[in-house]
């Protein structure tokens, strides 16, 4: 978790992003576990990277974390109810880390380009960029829903392919915005369906004097960094995911199919919004 935070606190990337393979695959921690102990963690160490954001002042793209947020809490909900039952823990894990493998391939062609422009806001803001968010927060509420994190990464790739945001306007926003959700999913979890394990609690306590300060960590360095450090660090990290992840899986040839085809989706996908940028 002292690696987790600091990823949480560095990238769009959440610390169950680390946690919940290496919970669920390493140490056969059931998923359900994982997954609320990654709520919780998240709730104090992502709040604590917020704070120090808040407090040095980073720019962030308050309209984007609005209607994010508000489409997430309503994701979350419905995923929590009606999409985690019916779901495989590796083959969820599978498409996840093949998503944003496929994003992280497109984020690098994009700034391989010595002509990239960047922004620090969504420019113009309008109404269909309104629901935009809505509907991309409310897919990444139900993706946060099952794994503990994805709201933030998610929404990530949005504003920084289609709309050119600035990756270092877009990584402290997507903090905020993920450690909004996990605040909620840790309500939702512990005080409304009230399946939060004592496992899932203990490890909780051992982690608390970590993450509050490697989180914030995390960001303080990640501010003083040039943005395409930025994004190099984070093609990094979607690189050894995924590398770790057929690693541990093992996958057989009907995974292997699953991962490949969703791979190549995410690339249509990012690469129809990077050659289609909002005007």
């Amino acid at each position: 978790m002292i690696f987790g935070s600091f990823i949480a606190g560095s990238s769009p990337e959440g610390s169950a992003a680390v946690a919940y393979p290496v919970f669920t695959l390493l140490l056969d921690i059931k998923p359900a576990v994982a997954r609320n102990f990654a709520f919780a963690i998240q709730s104090l160490g992502m709040t604590s990277a917020s704070l120090l954001i808040f407090g040095l002042k980073l720019k962030v793209d308050w309209n984007y974390i609005k209607y994010v947020t508000i489409g997430g809490v309503f994701g979350l909900v419905f995923g929590t109810y009606y999409v985690v039952p019916l779901i495989s823990p590796p083959m969820a894990k599978l498409f996840f880390v093949s998503l944003w493998l496929s994003f992280g391939i497109v984020l690098w062609r994009e700034n391989s380009k010595p002509t990239r422009l960047v922004h620090d806001l969504i420019e113009n803001f309008q109404k269909s960029d309104m629901i935009r968010l809505l509907v991309f927060g409310l897919i990444g509420g139900i993706i946060s829903s099952i794994f503990g994190t994805g709201i933030n990464i998610f929404t990530f790739c949005l504003m920084t392919i289609y709309y050119g945001i600035n990756e270092k306007v877009a990584v402290p926003s997507s903090i905020i915005i993920m450690s909004i959700e996990t605040i909620l999913g840790f309500f939702i979890h512990a005080g409304v369906v009230n399946d939060f394990q004592p496992e899932a609690f203990e490890m909780w306590i051992a982690c608390i004097p970590f993450v509050i300060i490697f989180a914030p960590l995390g960001s303080f360095v990640v501010s003083k960094l040039p943005r395409t450090a930025i994004a190099n660090f984070l093609n990094i990290i979607l690189f050894v995911q995924f590398v770790g992840a057929m690693w541990v899986i093992k996958p057989n040839a009907f995974q292997l199919v699953v991962s490949a085809i969703t791979l190549a989706s995410g690339l249509v996908l990012f690469l129809f919004l990077s050659k289609n940028p909002r005007a």
